[in-house]
């Protein structure tokens, strides 16, 4: 009898353990876990030469830790494992300025954005024929794009005349501009930045008028409720007491802030 009763206890508190929604596990572990992007420049990006991890998304999830009163733990995640490190609960939230894509809020509760950047094209320096934004989708032109992003949908919808180039990693793409074999690469204004200011070779096309404009929130489980309020009030808090603007400043991206 007493055997029976120790297992109905244990059934007990297992089926406890796995009702218990993040936010209550994190505030009783004292921990957040954190999945970010360690290549995302001015969002969360290693620095190569002194191994500092640093980005606005650094910064503010620092800033909700402490709100929570508990320690922060990164976890290593990216645009193709997000949805996988997320729903296998490998961190509690995503923090790396995450596109508002459809594929995505099929699978993820997306936060109220607190960034919004347009797309932009890299090219080289030495490249002729790309010089505005016009000069993309033209015959003969090559625009490289990295699986997982959204710019692969984006550009095989938008693109009539040149071709499209999908290819495995964002490394990848930046290679193959660099080498010649493609005219441009596709990507956003914190990553076209970083190519502006750490490649010789690189110049950086923005669109003549609005062309894509995606709005960047933070990525968490759709059935974790209480965790998806508290980052929301959060959201707002850092809008109005200047928190938000004071990041992006450290980081130059006061052009992407979205602060409604």
């Amino acid at each position: 009898m007493a055997h029976l009763f120790l297992i109905f206890m244990l059934l007990i508190t297992v089926s406890s353990s796995l009702c218990a929604d993040v936010l209550s596990s994190i505030l009783e572990s004292k921990k957040i876990r954190v999945c970010i992007w360690p290549e995302y420049y001015g969002i969360s990006y290693v620095n190569p030469r002194t191994q500092e991890l640093v980005g606005i998304d650094v910064d503010l999830a620092k800033e909700f830790a402490q709100e929570l009163g508990v320690s922060l733990a990164f976890k290593e995640s990216s645009f193709a494992t997000l949805i996988q490190d997320i729903t296998t609960q490998k961190c509690d939230i995503a923090m790396f300025a995450i596109g508002h894509t459809p594929e995505r809020k099929e699978r993820l509760y997306l936060s109220s954005p607190h960034l919004a950047s347009d797309v932009y094209a890299v090219t080289s320096k030495s490249n002729k024929r790309i010089q505005t934004w016009d000069d993309i989708d033209q015959k003969g032109v090559v625009v490289a794009v990295a699986k997982g992003t959204y710019h692969v949908a984006l550009m095989q919808k938008s693109l009539k005349k040149a071709k499209l180039l999908i290819v495995d990693s964002l490394h990848a793409r930046e290679q193959e501009v660099e080498a010649g074999r493609a005219d441009v690469f596709m990507t956003d204004y914190p990553f076209g930045i970083r190519m502006v200011e750490e490649r010789e070779w690189a110049k950086l096309i923005a669109p003549t008028q609005a062309f894509h404009v995606v709005p960047y929130g933070w990525a968490m489980a759709q059935s974790e409720s209480r965790l998806q309020e508290r980052v929301e009030a959060f959201i707002v808090a850092i809008k109005h007491d200047g928190r938000l603007l004071e990041a992006a400043k450290r980081h130059h991206l006061e052009p992407i802030i979205f602060s409604e």
